[in-house]
């Protein structure tokens, strides 16, 4: 495991047993934020790693410990949010699977983002006829094509699937907690679902442009990474400033 990733997951233990000795929201909130940002640097790692070897790193006892603690710790996230104290009706199995299909779709995009930069970095490198870093370690260009476009596909089944469990839970939590005001701020004025869908769309654009008007390499590549910007501006600074329906 790098360095970085395991870093931030030392962090995010160190700040989880703060959390748990003071009870203190704001560290029990940075202390989410830490794991999610090591969740995001371990899934760059392991892209990296299958794109040298050309296939997931699952071989050896390292490469699989890696594997199991990132599942670990994405299954821990499902957990954690949806058994959170602080919201009761936040919870049942439609949430539980709406909360877990948004995760594995953010995922995919983090993986799908690294691609297409690294995709860029192989592309200025051949443009320039100066084939060296990049060149000696990764895939051929149609190859990081092809699998930016699987990851995005994948990501984008997850994101419709959390979505439209969202919309069926929503209008499930009216009918048994109308009187919940997070419950009543669920609309598209809510910029959390708002930006969702736009997240939503921009991949759907991104997957019908490769698909019918030949969108692939450095677009495809760009749509991903403005995609994933996306992505964390809604994990992140939405979730936890302007959102009155989601405090998740």
């Amino acid at each position: 495991m790098n360095v970085v990733p395991l870093a931030l997951y030392v962090v995010a233990l160190a700040a989880y047993t703060w959390h748990f000795a003071r009870r203190d929201p704001l560290v029990g909130r940075s202390a989410t934020t830490l794991l999610v940002a090591a969740v995001l640097a371990h899934t760059f790692l392991i892209g990296m790693k299958t794109m040298e070897v050309g296939h997931l790193p699952l071989g050896g006892a390292t490469s699989a410990i890696s594997t199991f603690v990132l599942l670990l710790a994405v299954a821990y996230l499902c957990i954690e949010v949806t058994t959170d104290e602080r919201a009761a009706v936040l919870q049942g199995p439609l949430f539980g699977l709406h909360v877990s299909s948004l995760l594995f779709a953010y995922a995919s995009f983090a993986l799908a983002c690294m691609i297409g930069i690294t995709y860029v970095l192989l592309f200025k490198e051949i443009k320039a006829k100066h084939l060296g870093f990049f060149y000696a370690r990764l895939p051929s260009l149609q190859v990081l094509d092809t699998m930016n476009q699987r990851a995005i596909i994948f990501g984008w089944v997850f994101l419709t699937i959390g979505l439209v469990v969202g919309a069926i839970w929503a209008l499930e939590a009216r009918v048994y907690a109308p009187g919940d005001p997070r419950v009543q701020n669920m609309s598209l004025q809510d910029p959390k679902i708002f930006v969702a869908l736009v997240c939503w769309s921009v991949y759907s654009f991104e997957l019908f442009a490769a698909r019918r008007i030949g969108w692939g390499g450095r677009r495809a590549a760009y749509l991903s990474a403005l995609g994933f910007a996306i992505v964390l501006l809604n994990f992140v600074p939405i979730s936890y400033f302007l959102t009155r329906s989601h405090d998740f």
